[in-house]
């Protein structure tokens, strides 16, 4: 037992030394650049030598990003609640890429409100965070699986620890449960190609996405709209 333990030990430190060499010419793709995680990930990607594909969600972004990284980093405007905007982000990186392939996907872009309690919620409520957070991961997932398949690379998908925990009702701790599921079992079938797939799961920043102050204009929004029933079942003192 002792030796299975001190080999198993060995193996885990040869793989951590692991470095990825000659970076010149290897694209990654990551998503959610406009502030935040995705932000500094594309510029230290950027400064490494990697060819840096950073999808923003408004032109200020994209401008922003391109302002303080060097010139081989590319932005693309990406709206993943718009399949019709994915495909055209997916035409940019297989021009960008040329043949070669797509060294990694970083999913990265996520939407966290409305939360609420569930009954205070419509459908419409979880399709806006869901569409974004995890079937827009989906569909670019899918359509950049040729071109990550041909480099042999690797889907990294960033997820927020705390969405494991579902502790508020909405979409998101479900996408992020979903992207749990999607991608362990993305990475069984995609193993026969050589194509690695891993979850990074990462605690609060404090971005736009966890801005309090936006959380709580949802929630107003939500306590204005409920019926008086609904309203007086929870009480002033409970919102």
């Amino acid at each position: 037992i002792l030796a299975s333990m001190l080999s198993l030990i060995i193996y885990w430190l040869i793989r951590d030394r692991y470095r990825v060499r000659d970076l010149n010419g290897k694209h990654v793709f990551v998503t959610g650049c406009d502030t935040g995680l995705g932000n500094s990930l594309a510029k230290w990607l950027d400064k490494k030598g990697f060819c840096v594909i950073a999808a923003c969600t408004t032109e200020k972004g994209s401008q922003e990003l391109r302002s303080c990284s060097s010139l081989s980093l590319k932005t693309v405007n990406l709206n993943l609640a718009d399949s019709s905007s994915i495909a055209m982000a997916v035409e940019f990186v297989t021009e960008q890429t040329a043949g070669k392939g797509l060294f990694s996907l970083v999913s990265n872009a996520e939407v966290t409100a409305p939360v609420g309690p569930t009954d205070w919620l419509r459908i419409e409520d979880f399709h806006s965070v869901l569409d974004i957070s995890l079937l827009g991961l989906i569909e670019i997932t899918l359509k950049l699986l040729p071109l990550l398949k041909k480099a042999e690379g690797r889907v990294v998908n960033l997820i927020n620890a705390k969405g494991l925990m579902a502790f508020i009702g909405g979409g998101y701790s479900l996408s992020k449960w979903g992207m749990e599921a999607f991608s362990d079992t993305l990475r069984i079938e995609m193993q026969h190609f050589g194509v690695k797939v891993s979850i990074v799961e990462h605690g609060f920043f404090k971005t736009e996405v966890v801005n309090s102050d936006i959380i709580e204009k949802h929630l107003f929004k939500l306590w204005n709209r409920l019926t008086p029933e609904i309203r007086d079942s929870y009480g002033e003192k409970y919102f």
